[in-house]
């Protein structure tokens, strides 16, 4: 049977790999099941603290939801259709933005319709300059479902997202950091290094203090301000009694490196 998302740690950095190259990496629902369970034992090991998503082969990183097994949950009906399509792609995507450690998107080809949406939802990306985004989904006379409409225009703007959503047209890479959809631009044979080195920047630090800083973000982006700072609140009141704030302090007192539980 297939592994349709490759699965490999080293220097405490999953790497996770949409495998289905001859597809250009669609994501069919086992995928996105399978991609789900494979996050859930990310986060459950304690011996990865980063985790990088790229798409396996040179031509893509994700073209999207695999259209033909969709347009067979909406021939059976709106509810099969949003219970096995819509909701899978909401839950994955939410799942990715709400994840307690650091995700990296490296996408190293086409990033179109779901592809494009888990790296709006993933925390950072890179991308290669040969890597072409798209929100085809309106060519398809409809919306993007997997959070699309939502994240977007909070990254990039409401009325350069609209672009990309009404149109339909593709952009390269580099309007894609233009639009703060992605960090950084490089070529392609270094993608994936930028990308272990970006996570690399990332572990130097703290684990609880990462992921109090993620949680804060993408709960507070949301709300208002006054929430927003209760929330960073509430992050830093957790940490007030753990060793990695005591260390931290005492790290920089004695002006040496600090050593942090599960480095």
């Amino acid at each position: 049977m297939t592994e349709w998302v490759l699965y490999n740690v080293a220097d405490g950095i999953a790497t996770l790999t949409l495998n289905r190259p001859d597809k250009l990496n669609a994501i069919h629902y086992a995928m996105a099941d399978r991609l789900m369970a494979v996050l859930d034992a990310v986060e459950s090991n304690a011996a990865v603290r980063a985790v990088i998503i790229t798409g396996a082969g040179p031509r893509a990183f994700c073209a999207g939801g695999d259209i033909y097994e969709f347009s067979e949950s909406v021939r059976a009906g709106t509810a099969v259709a949003i219970r096995e399509f819509v909701r899978r792609g909401q839950t994955l995507t939410a799942r990715i933005e709400s994840f307690s450690k650091p995700v990296i998107v490296a996408v190293n080809g086409l990033a179109y319709g779901g592809g494009c949406e888990i790296t709006e939802a993933a925390h950072l990306a890179v991308a290669a300059e040969h890597a072409v985004f798209a929100k085809p989904e309106i060519n398809l006379g409809m919306p993007p479902t997997f959070g699309g409409t939502q994240r977007l225009p909070r990254l990039a703007g409401r009325k350069r997202a609209l672009e990309c959503l009404l149109t339909g047209d593709a952009f390269p890479a580099s309007r894609a950091l233009e639009l703060g959809l992605v960090n950084r631009v490089v070529p392609a044979a270094e993608l994936m290094s930028a990308a272990r080195e970006l996570a690399q920047r990332i572990l130097r630090h703290s684990p609880l203090a990462v992921a109090g800083i993620i949680s804060a973000v993408t709960r507070g982006i949301n709300a208002s301000i006054g929430e927003g700072l209760l929330m960073e609140s509430e992050q830093f009141a957790r940490l007030v009694p753990s060793h990695d704030l005591g260390e931290g302090l005492a790290a920089w007192k004695a002006r040496r490196s600090p050593v942090y539980a599960g480095r």
